[in-house]
Order: C-alpha cells, then sequence, then structure tokens
C-alpha cells in the first residue's frame, strides 16, 4: 500500500514537471480522496520499473538525527485521541516528571514526555522524559474524580489545553460583556509513536473509587516486607568488605537505626552482575552473615546490560539460548554501558525471564544469602552510544517486536523478572524487595521506585514532594528521592532537611554519587548528627504505622503518601497544594524546603477537623492557615483527630530488634470526642499472612470516653509477645480513674497522667497482648 501510495505522488510529480517545461499551467495535486478513489479502482499510473523498485527499498522512510537512524521498516506510524473534561480545572498524574503536582497547560510549549530515559541531571520544572512512564491522568473537581489510563507502552506525548465548556470564541466574548459564568474544561491529546488505540476511563467518582478502579486492571502495590520501610544507606560505591562493615559498625557507634546498607556497580567483578570483585569482596558470604547477626540486609545493584565476555557464565548462557535483543538485521543488538560492550536479554519473553529469576538461587549467584536483596538500575535501557543514550527503535524483540512499540514496558520486565527470582529462590515464601529506576503501569506489583539522579539542592528537596504524591496517585506507593541528592556535595543544613523530610517518604534512603565526599550522618558533627538521629528514629518509631499503611494500600490501591484533596475531595484550597501532603488519613507533613527558613506557612484542611501538633501536642481547629516557626530540629507534622496512630517508642538498632517490642497508641480526639484507627501485625517477611492467614488485624475505637479494642478481621491468626505499653490521648479531660477492662470480665485500675496545659492523658501499662479484646474506661 505504501508503494501505490509513493507511486501516485511520484507520477503526479512528474506530469507537473513537465507540464512547467512545455509553459503549461501544472494540474492541481490530486486530493486525499481522488488518491483514495485511485487506489480502489486500482486506476493509479504504473511508474517505470526502476522507480518501482525504488518504492520497495527497505530504507524509503528512515530518518537520521545526528549518528543515529531509525529504519522505520513498517513505516510512519501513530495514533492518538482527544479527550474533554467539562467541570475540570486540575489535572494530575503521567509521571515520571521533574514537576507541581498539578499538571500545567503546555499551550505555549512542549507536551509532557513519556519515553523511558537515563537522564544526567535532569532538569526541574519540565516536561522533558524521565526514567519512567505512567500513562495514566487523573482530574478532580469539587464534585468528583476521573482518571483516563492510555494503555501504550510506546513513546507518548500528552499536550494539555484549559478551556471553556461548550463555547466558541464569540460565545466566550459574549459572556465576558455580559459577565456570564463559565464553566472550566481540560483538553487532553494523547498521542503514541505506535500501537492501538486501548484506553480505560474510570470513572470514580470518588478518589478511592478511582483508585480501586486502576488497582482492578494492573494491580495493587506489593505489600513490602517491614524492613524495607526502614532506613537504607547507600552510595556509589562502598569499597569493600571491611568498609562496609565500617558503615554497619559506625551506625551502632553512634545509636542510629539502618536495616540495609548498599552495593553500587563497583562490587561486581568488572560490571559482571551477579559476581563479585574477588579483591573487594573475597568473603561476600561471611559478610553477610555478619549483617544478619545484627537483622540487617545487604542490596547489589544487578542491571539488564550485559558485558559481552565469552568468559562470563551469564552472558554465555542469554547467548546460547538466544535470549538477546536483535538489531534489524538479526543479529544481536550491543550497546555500550558500564562494562563496556553489552548485549541486552529480551525480557519480553517468559522464558528469559524464567531463566533470570534462576540466577538468584543461591547455588546460582554465588556469595548470596537470604539477606541480600535486589536493585535494578539502567533499565530504561541505558544505552551510552544509542539514540538519546537508549535503545534504537528498530532493535527487534521476539515475535517481530520492534523496540518502539514496548520501550517503557523494558524496565518493568526487568524487575518483574527480578522480583520472581527472589521469591522462587525461597521456595515462594519471602516477599521480595526490588527497587527498580525504569517503570511502568503495573510496576507496583515488583516492589519500589525512586526519582533517580537528583542533586543536592534546595530545589531538588522540594521537587521530591510532588514527584513522590505524582506517583503515589497512579498506584506506585513505594517511591521515594535519593536523601542529600545524588549529584554534587551537600551542605549540613540541607542534608538535615533531608532526613527531615525522607524520614516521612515511603521509601527512604540516603544514596550518594561516586565523586561526592562521604555521607554518614556522623561526618557532619555532633549537633548535626543528632538532628539526622532524631530523624531516623522517628521513622523507626512510626513502622507500626507504616507498615499498616501499606497493608491498606495493597489492598485498596489508595496511596500511603498522598495530596490533601485525596482525603478532602471537595475542599478547593488544597487542590493546587504539593508542599505538604497526608501519610493515610491521620498524619500531614510540611516539609521545610528553604535554606535558613525560620516559619513556614502551613495549611490545616477540613471544616470543623481537629489537628495536632505532634511534637507540641498544640490543638489547632481547621481551616486554618498558620504560619508556624521552626528551627532545624523539627519539621511541621500533625495528627488528625478522630485517628489513631500505632507506634514503637523503644527504637533498636534494626526494625526486626523491635518485632516483639511493646506499642503505644496516640488517641487524637476529634470535636466529637472520637478516634479510631488499625494495626496490622505479622511475621513482616513472609507470604504467610496471605497464604496461611498467620496475620493480626485489629481495631481500635474510643467513643463515650472508652477505648475498645476489637478483631478487625476473624480469619487472621497469630501469636505475638507484644503488648501494649502505652495509651497517649491528645485532647482529653482528666478523668476521675482509669479501668482496663478484660473479656474475662476482670477490671483493674491503671496508673495515668494528665497534663492540663496540653490536655493530654497519658495511661502506663495496660500490659496485655495486643493480640487481645479489652475496654479501657475513662470515669
Amino acid at each position: 500500500m505504501w508503494g501505490k501510495i509513493k507511486s501516485l505522488f511520484s507520477s503526479e510529480s512528474q506530469k507537473e514537471g513537465a507540464a512547467e517545461e512545455e509553459g503549461e499551467k501544472p494540474e492541481d495535486p490530486p486530493t486525499d480522496q481522488e488518491i483514495v478513489e485511485k487506489l480502489e479502482k486500482g486506476e493509479e499510473e504504473e511508474p517505470k520499473k526502476e522507480k518501482e523498485e525504488d518504492s520497495d527499498d527497505a530504507g524509503m522512510w528512515e530518518e537520521t538525527f545526528k549518528t543515529h537512524t531509525d529504519s522505520k521498516p513498517n513505516g510512519p506510524t501513530s495514533v492518538g485521541l482527544d479527550f474533554s473534561l467539562p467541570g475540570f480545572e486540575n489535572v494530575y498524574g503521567i509521571p515520571e516528571h521533574a514537576d507541581s503536582l498539578k499538571l500545567k497547560t503546555t499551550d505555549s510549549g512542549d507536551p509532557y514526555r513519556l519515553y523511558n530515559l537515563d537522564v544526567f541531571q535532569y532538569e526541574l520544572y519540565n516536561p522533558m522524559a524521565l526514567y519512567g512512564s505512567v500513562p495514566v491522568m487523573l482530574a478532580h473537581n469539587a464534585h468528583r474524580t476521573l482518571g483516563i489510563f492510555w494503555m501504550n507502552a510506546a513513546e507518548t506525548w500528552v499536550d494539555i489545553s484549559s478551556n471553556t465548556a461548550g463555547k466558541t470564541l464569540f460565545g466566550k466574548m459574549l459572556d465576558y460583556v455580559q459577565g456570564a459564568s463559565e464553566i472550566p474544561q481540560t483538553d487532553v491529546r494523547w498521542m503514541s509513536e505506535s500501537g492501538i488505540i486501548d484506553v480505560f476511563v474510570l470513572l470514580g467518582p470518588s478518589p478511592s473509587q478511582v483508585f480501586s478502579q486502576y488497582a482492578s486492571l494492573t494491580g495493587t502495590q506489593a505489600f513490602p516486607p517491614l524492613f524495607s520501610l526502614a532506613y537504607h544507606q547507600c552510595r556509589w560505591n562502598y569499597n569493600n568488605e571491611d568498609d562496609v562493615l565500617s558503615v554497619d559498625a559506625g551506625f551502632d557507634e553512634h545509636d542510629i537505626p539502618v536495616d540495609v546498607i548498599w552495593l553500587d556497580i563497583e562490587h561486581a567483578d568488572g560490571k559482571r552482575y551477579f559476581t563479585w570483585d574477588p579483591n573487594k569482596f573475597p568473603n561476600p558470604k561471611d559478610m553477610l552473615e555478619k549483617l544478619a547477626v545484627k537483622k540487617r540486609k545487604l542490596v547489589t545493584i544487578v542491571d539488564p546490560h550485559i558485558k559481552v565476555d565469552s568468559g562470563y557464565k551469564i552472558h554465555n548462557e542469554i547467548r546460547s539460548k538466544d535470549f538477546y535483543i536483535k538489531t534489524k538485521d538479526g543479529s544481536d543488538y550491543e550497546g555500550w554501558c558500564w562494562p563496556g560492550s553489552a548485549g541486552y536479554p529480551d525480557f519480553t519473553r517468559p522464558e528469559m525471564r524464567s531463566w533470570w529469576a534462576s540466577m538468584f538461587a543461591h547455588d546460582q549467584y554465588e556469595g548470596s544469602t537470604e539477606n541480600l536483596y535486589s536493585w535494578n538500575d539502567m533499565n530504561e535501557p541505558s544505552v551510552f552510544n544509542g539514540p538519546e543514550v537508549t535503545m534504537h527503535k528498530d532493535a527487534v524483540h521476539q515475535g517481530g517486536w520492534e523496540h518502539r512499540d514496548l520501550h517503557n514496558l523494558y524496565g518493568f520486565y526487568v524487575q518483574m523478572a527480578t522480583s520472581e527470582g527472589q521469591i522462587s529462590r525461597s521456595g515462594g515464601t519471602e516477599r521480595p524487595f526490588v527497587l527498580t529506576r525504569a517503570f511502568f503501569s503495573g510496576s507496583q506489583r515488583y516492589g519500589a521506585v525512586w526519582t533517580g539522579d537528583n542533586a543536592a539542592e534546595w530545589d531538588h528537596l522540594k521537587i521530591s514532594t510532588p514527584m513522590c504524591l505524582s506517583l503515589g496517585l497512579v498506584g506506585i506507593s513505594f517511591c521515594g528521592a535519593d536523601v542529600g541528592g545524588f549529584f554534587k556535595n551537600t551542605e549540613p543544613e540541607l542534608l538535615v532537611r533531608w532526613y527531615q523530610i525522607g524520614a516521612y517518604q515511603p521509601f527512604f534512603r540516603a544514596h550518594a554519587h561516586l565523586d561526592t565526599t562521604r555521607r554518614e550522618p556522623w561526618l557532619f558533627g555532633e549537633d548535626n548528627k543528632q538532628l539526622m538521629r532524631t530523624a531516623v528514629r522517628q521513622r523507626y518509631a512510626l513502622l507500626p504505622y507504616w507498615y499498616t499503611m501499606f497493608y491498606h494500600t495493597y489492598r485498596t490501591g489508595e496511596p500511603v503518601m498522598r495530596p490533601l484533596w485525596v482525603e478532602f475531595p471537595e475542599e478547593v484550597n488544597t487542590f493546587n497544594m504539593d508542599d505538604e501532603f497526608l501519610l493515610g488519613k491521620a498524619l500531614l507533613v510540611h516539609p521545610v524546603t528553604e535554606q535558613g527558613a525560620r516559619g513556614v506557612q502551613v495549611y490545616l484542611p477540613g471544616k470543623g477537623e481537629v489537628w495536632y501538633e505532634v511534637h507540641t501536642r498544640q490543638k489547632h481547629t481547621a481551616p486554618l492557615s498558620l504560619y508556624m516557626p521552626v528551627t532545624m530540629s523539627t519539621i511541621p507534622v500533625f495528627q488528625r483527630g478522630g485517628t489513631i496512630v500505632p507506634r514503637k517508642d523503644r527504637v533498636r538498632r534494626s526494625s526486626s530488634c523491635m518485632h516483639s517490642d511493646p506499642f503505644t497508641l496516640y488517641v487524637a480526639l476529634n470535636a466529637q470526642n472520637f478516634a479510631e484507627g488499625d494495626l496490622f501485625v505479622d511475621d513482616g517477611h513472609t507470604f504467610n499472612f496471605e497464604k496461611k492467614k498467620e496475620y493480626l488485624h485489629r481495631k481500635f475505637t474510643f467513643a463515650e470516653n472508652s477505648l475498645m479494642s476489637r478483631c478487625a478481621d476473624p480469619q487472621g491468626r497469630f501469636e505475638t509477645q507484644s503488648w501494649i505499653e502505652r495509651v497517649v490521648i491528645l485532647g482529653a479531660a482528666k478523668p476521675a480513674s482509669v479501668h482496663i477492662k478484660l473479656p474475662d470480665g476482670n477490671e483493674s485500675s491503671l496508673d495515668f497522667e494528665h497534663n492540663a496545659e496540653t490536655s493530654v492523658l497519658t495511661i502506663r501499662k495496660p500490659a496485655v497482648n495486643v493480640a487481645s479484646d479489652w475496654i479501657i474506661y475513662l470515669r
């Protein structure tokens, strides 16, 4: 067909040229309709034989940019669709972009681009493509929320325009003159280079219903092992085994908890993944076992570019099984990356993913143990000598699919295979932990993501909040930014503020570039060390709440870290806010992101809602905008009235060491003297909560001056030694006495203390197992 169309234009051009030579007026070129009619009737003129041969040349559609050529063997294609959203002027989503939470109109600039790329020092407030792509947009107004899921993994552009519903230009002018009201409208154009139109409209109408509808299509966030919600220490690179163990010991010496230490590319033998540098890491099992004694883990990087080396087992097996992606000519595709010349496995092939998963078995990954986990980087995929530092679009996957058709899925498949490898090595019992840089819709099922190679700058600290919020809205709750900034050396104030924010973002990892100075918290002076230590310990105290939130997002798809409008959908003031956020329903966090800040303007949402400052216990009634002075010690954090937050205030060196420790319940009363919350407890690392129903889910309710603990899910059973150590009630009047009643009818009095200035009641040692039913009465 393309040859026929080209021959039509060629013959018409020849006739036009001849007419000009004879001084005749050239005929008008054929219209599109005339071309179609000629094709249908078979009336196209036959060009000379050599011209016909030219039209069939394989390179007739190829394009060249700089030194790269895209052959486009199937010709140019594209698909697109326009959506008009009357009544909506706020749209969100389509990560990943380093931009504000609310998406901007693109009338005067480039559209938002979705094309996974290895971007070096990305620009802020820019629609440029970054490491991951989730083609999901949410629209929200005071009456409803809806979503659009454009299921296409090719390069995609999203154009956004602000308009007025159902109005012509004349109509708008007339409304302006008459002072009539207008209905806002957002117009969205989706354009993808290839594929088909496969789109889902999520009708809501509430935010939680949109999250549920999207989760029914792509799945919910995987329920992570507890240790992965704790603190991670990373840099490119810890030099050797002694360095790793020295850092590990440093956290103990300075009484800072840590759960995971990370190794970047220099740990491997010549960047050959699944190996260890024999000089730097001669005894990796011994190193891992020393970490395991302290209940700590190690993460190693496993990238998908495989060094072309006949002495490398991984390369030889992939080549012998013919699992590499091919060039358009059928040879193995090779590009340049960290190890030099590298091949790229075709992770779209199920048999390739199964083989990759088998490489994580302990008898295949030499030196590995059960406390070793994985990090997939450079999986956009990154090709240093490729167009835009990625793979050529005309590379070929199994089934003849061009890379252009599924580019944004590559990292998704890499993380999937790695996750399956961790599960299979344990016989299906242990939950995996895999961090990925590249992602797509559905990546939430396989682990965590981070925002890529940021910089040690205040603006990068600030942008981490809207970037994580955008990811949460499209299902990826387990996200975070490199604490301290990846590029450049950081200053102490910036690093402290980053720890204070990172402690309230879902994935909490410090990371730094090879050329930066060392960043361990104890290297910045005693005062700064204590500030960072406090931030990390706050994270550990809140791990029961984090874990329970992730259980809920696993069940419902609702984001853990969420914009204010998700909880207060009718409150217009919140629609454009991205400098503060909610963790679940209970906690509101306002980061400090300005250098030398002495105060921040905080907005507390909800008509008649009560909010308590976590650090001072001061009570505020919303809606309220207030200026809060800040010091270097804390950032503003509030607990919402009507909620109960479980904590473990005995912080130890790792989360697993706290497994059987007691809980403290923080009960924040609302204006009706009511509060509720819950707690999910299991072993913290296996699938037994699902396969064997080995878990506890407790429901706590405070009403009519009594606090009740009841089973929230009778299907679950789990034995634990943890007990309730304290109950702290915010906004409570002083009672005459406090009693606890157990299921056997026995009732006993409890010690308590009341602070009249802050209206905080502290009940000491109820001393009941967290799995039991009980009622505490205030009389």
